[in-house]
């Protein structure tokens, strides 16, 4: 009996992980089918972080009630701008991203957060860049060849690739063929778009980190960060959605998708691989987003009618050759 709970003991990390890569291309898939269905990506945003706020708030009261801490005016400060590097930047230009392209594309993209996690370190003087060790070349190097499998995507789209699982595919929401990334004649600029999220993320990695050492409550402040960050959507989809129309929002897939991306996967999700991360790093947890492509990979071809291209076949292998090589960096470092 105790040698069944060591091995279980020891296998749930990867369980877990295995678990969250299969709930965060339901994000994917769910956005995706959203948007095609004509939600806008500002309300979604707004709608999501408020679910997101509101689900991990409770969390945060009941796990941290004892924590001590202290609201400083440079606290919130930096709540602010991770507000804005958060739900303004990174998932507005996330879903205007997946809104161009694909749900596939979307999350090879989002793969190589920590490439851009290294680069933002390094040109804010917080890392040190050493090209005598082994492992900062395994870095520099892995970073390069990351962006280069980024830039094959958003510049060459290739021939499409046949996928046994695609030819019985069903669409999920709306049958408009905005649902399909082959309608987009803004894959480019889509694919670009995709960039920009990554370096708000890495950048918000990084403040969130420096602002834990002096607010040491994380579930607190990440419910701060939904809550600001919500209020901060909103003007921004005021300004720029003009119909009080786009507002409306019934129990259809975009309530679905809304309270899926909120409660699931930034609420959810975010504590459950917080604890993995404080078991076995960051490095392990990052090492299994390649598995949440290929998830995406074949639930896109399936649920959404969705192509996959040879540009996208081949720049998925080089950013998981990167990002491999980024980690295996950063778990020499660490």
């Amino acid at each position: 009996m105790g040698g069944r709970g060591e091995v279980m003991r020891r296998a749930l990390p990867y369980i877990i992980m295995i678990t969250l890569q299969f709930g965060d291309a339901g994000k994917s898939i769910l956005s995706k089918a959203s948007l095609g269905s004509g939600m806008s990506q500002y309300v979604l945003v707004v709608y999501s972080h408020a679910f997101a706020a509101l689900s991990m708030a409770p969390l945060a009261f009941i796990l941290e009630r004892k924590v001590q801490t202290k609201m400083t005016k440079r606290v919130f400060l930096w709540i602010f701008a991770l507000g804005i590097l958060g739900p303004v930047m990174d998932q507005i230009f996330y879903y205007a991203g997946l809104k161009h392209t694909s749900a596939t594309i979307s999350s090879t993209m989002s793969s190589i957060t920590p490439a851009m996690t290294f680069v933002v370190a390094v040109l804010t003087g917080m890392e040190k860049v050493d090209l005598k060790k082994v492992i900062y070349q395994a870095k520099v190097g892995g970073t390069l060849v990351t962006v280069a499998g980024a830039m094959l995507m958003a510049l060459y789209k290739g021939p499409p690739v046949e996928l046994v699982w695609g030819k019985h595919a069903h669409s999920l929401g709306s049958n408009s063929p905005a649902v399909t990334e082959s309608s987009s004649n803004n894959w480019f600029m889509g694919s670009g778009f995709h960039i920009l999220p990554t370096l708000a993320s890495a950048s918000l990695s990084l403040l969130r980190e420096e602002t834990l050492k002096q607010y040491s409550a994380r579930l607190s402040l990440m419910t701060w960060i939904y809550f600001v960050g919500t209020l901060e959507a909103t003007v921004v989809t005021f300004v720029l959605e003009h119909k009080p129309a786009v507002w409306t929002i019934g129990f259809d897939i975009n309530f679905l998708a809304a309270a899926y991306a909120g409660i699931v996967t930034s609420s959810v999700a975010y504590y459950v691989e917080g604890r993995v991360i404080e078991k076995r790093g960051a490095v392990f947890a990052s090492a299994f987003n390649p598995l949440r492509m290929i998830i995406v990979a074949i639930m896109g071809a399936s649920f959404l009618n969705e192509k996959i291209y040879l540009g996208g076949v081949l720049g998925a292998i080089l950013i998981v050759i990167g990002l491999y090589s980024v980690l295996w960096g950063n778990s020499k470092q660490e």
